[in-house]
């Protein structure tokens, strides 16, 4: 079974504009709620009435999302500032 295991670390995580990300996808959603909507008639009578609550759900999922990535920014602000002050205090 060892062979299978690898030997080697891990990459670090990759970090990125998160907020801005979730915001342009949740932006995305619902513009294509929006561009959708006119077409309600035409999604009911061909059974694709879902794509329509597809798009209105990613955009709510985006909502939740930018809550989500916003607090674990400042959490990792916040974590990063104790370091620092730590840091700054050890002798």
């Amino acid at each position: 079974m060892t062979k299978w295991t690898p030997t080697h670390e891990a990459p670090e995580p990759l970090e990125g504009p998160v907020v801005a990300t979730i915001t342009g996808g949740t932006i995305v959603w619902f513009v294509l709620f929006l561009a959708q909507l006119p077409f309600y008639g035409w999604f009911s009578d061909h059974g694709h009435l879902w794509w329509l609550w597809t798009c209105l759900a990613g955009g709510g999922l985006g909502l939740v999302g930018i809550w989500y990535v916003r607090k674990r920014d400042a959490a990792i602000r916040r974590h990063a500032a104790a370091q620092a002050a730590q840091r700054s205090t050890a002798p």
